[in-house]
């Protein structure tokens, strides 16, 4: 197998996503690359210390620059200095793209149904939008979206303003330290009872294809609930985060 090369990346833009969070815009130094996939990303000290880690792309297929999601976790060795000190006009090294397992294309006409926790929002946010950008999508698609709060559901305004425009997407928040913020969404933890209700709507369960991003715990949660629900086992493809 060859190994990716490292290459540098320029930072183009940064903003707050979420409190936790910041929205990152690199140069696209790695070229095509599927709905889903990682990077990974290189820092290396002035002492020579490296810190590696991955992180999913939330653009979509074929966007000129590649935009990530990294949430500020306390004690991390490179979240911290993403979030806090990188700034536009650095650069920073990165190879790819990664991953095969969890990925969708738009020639894929099953219903969909995406689930995420928290940060791993990042690669649904890549299918959703390469499936947006599809000039006639066919393929139904849910997305199911769990975080503590509303204000820390990065990418909420553009799902809210693409689920208005398109009638076959359709997009529910729970919030789990909070109230419901909308008429069909929900405030608890995502649960059975939960992912049967938006489910219902969606046809033929076994014709589903499922996508699952977030904390293990998270889910390890929504699988177990979704193959109980009738979904074939090998329709649920999952992406489990973790590192700082």
């Amino acid at each position: 197998m060859t190994r990716l090369p490292w290459s540098p990346a320029t930072v183009q833009a940064k903003r707050l996503a979420t409190p936790d969070a910041v929205s990152l815009l690199l140069e696209n130094t790695i070229g095509e690359y599927l709905a889903g996939q990682h990077v990974d990303v290189r820092l290396v000290a002035e002492d020579g210390y490296e810190a590696r880690r991955s992180y999913s792309i939330a653009s979509a297929p074929g966007s000129s620059a590649l935009e990530f999601l990294v949430e500020r976790l306390p004690g991390g060795e490179a979240s911290p200095f993403i979030a806090d000190e990188l700034q536009p006009g650095d650069t920073l090294e990165i190879r790819g793209p990664v991953g095969g397992h969890f990925t969708w294309t738009p020639s894929d006409r099953h219903p969909i149904a995406l689930i995420a926790g928290g940060s791993g929002i990042a690669p649904l946010m890549s299918m959703v939008r390469h499936r947006s950008a599809a000039p006639d999508p066919e393929a139904p698609a849910l997305l199911l979206y769990s975080a503590k709060k509303w204000s820390h559901m990065a990418f909420a305004a553009e799902l809210e303003s693409l689920a208005a425009s398109d009638s076959s997407f359709s997009f529910v928040a729970t919030t789990t330290r909070e109230p419901a913020r909308r008429p069909g969404d929900f405030g608890r933890r995502i649960d059975m009872e939960m992912l049967a209700a938006v489910l219902d709507s969606r046809g033929d369960r076994r014709e589903l294809a499922c996508f699952i991003c977030g904390a293990t715990e998270f889910v390890e949660t929504a699988a177990t609930a979704l193959v109980r629900l009738g979904v074939p086992a090998e329709a649920v493809k999952t992406e489990r985060y973790g590192g700082a």
